[in-house]
């Protein structure tokens, strides 16, 4: 498939950062986006809301439904699903992209942070696939992408977070078990993660400033997302892609392109 017109996309997280510029990519081809998220009043420390990125969408070329979301709830999952329906009249794909982080130890680690982590992560991206996959199985172009790490059992990944590692350990996990469980039924089951930093809200507020400009831009995320969204789902599944990597397959060679500071050393992610 050339470009995803006309396809919907559900996205989760999508009002600001990774999940913001995969939307707008996707828009630019003329998809229908629906942004899934909690933000629908500005917040102090980020930047966005579920508005504020419909109307980039629109501006790019695409159809937006923004419905705020908490993804931990099921009958309000189930509500945005029943809208995207009534709006647009399908899911062709669904993007697991809203994520929380909490870089601490075992022992500093609230518990109610856990539970956050685990429950946005993990049963989040569990519930939102098993919610939509009844549409995607209707699709002729049925894919789900989980940005998330391929799972690396170093322990060092572990080691220094154990709780999150766990958490998003865990959307690695649906992919590896959607994948096979869907192959014979045409759905595409794949993980998408950054090769370097990206520079990201989260990024700034949870890591610190200096990071940035050893960091890459979003757009590298949402090119390589388009990739993949845009092959054939029945022959692109259980894959953990790394967005360079992938680019790099499809002969993109001019990676400065996406660095915040070009000739600065990038800063490695987490779990490669």
């Amino acid at each position: 498939m050339a470009d995803l017109k006309g396809k919907t996309i559900f996205m989760t997280g999508g009002s600001r950062g990774i999940g913001e510029a995969i939307a707008i990519r996707c828009a630019q081809d003329g998809a229908n986006v629906v942004i899934a998220a909690k933000t629908a009043e500005p917040h102090p420390r980020l930047p966005g809301t579920i508005f504020t990125a419909a109307k980039k969408i629109e501006d790019a070329g695409g159809q937006a439904l923004p419905v705020q979301v908490d993804i931990r709830d099921e009958a309000n999952v189930q509500s945005a699903i029943d809208q995207t329906i009534e709006r647009f009249g399908g899911i062709d794909i669904v993007i697991n992209n809203a994520s929380a982080i909490m870089l601490t130890g075992t022992l500093e680690t609230p518990m109610k942070r856990f539970d956050l982590m685990h429950q946005v992560n993990t049963r989040g991206t569990f519930l939102v696939s098993k919610l939509t996959l009844p549409y995607l199985l209707e699709s002729d172009h049925p894919h789900i992408l989980n940005i998330s790490p391929p799972l690396n059992l170093a322990p060092h990944w572990f080691g220094n977070h154990v709780a999150y590692t766990m958490a998003k350990y865990g959307m690695s996990m649906c992919v590896l078990g959607m994948a096979n469980e869907f192959a014979d039924r045409g759905v595409g089951v794949n993980a998408l993660w950054p090769k370097t930093a990206i520079a990201t809200s989260a990024v700034k507020n949870v890591i610190g400033e200096a990071l940035i400009e050893r960091s890459r831009n979003c757009d590298i995320m949402s090119d390589a997302a388009h990739v993949i969204l845009t092959r054939d789902p029945k022959t692109t599944n259980g894959n953990f892609f790394v967005d360079e990597d992938i680019l790099r397959e499809e002969g993109v060679t001019d990676f400065d392109k996406y660095a915040i500071k070009p000739g600065v050393e990038l800063a490695p992610d987490f779990f490669l």
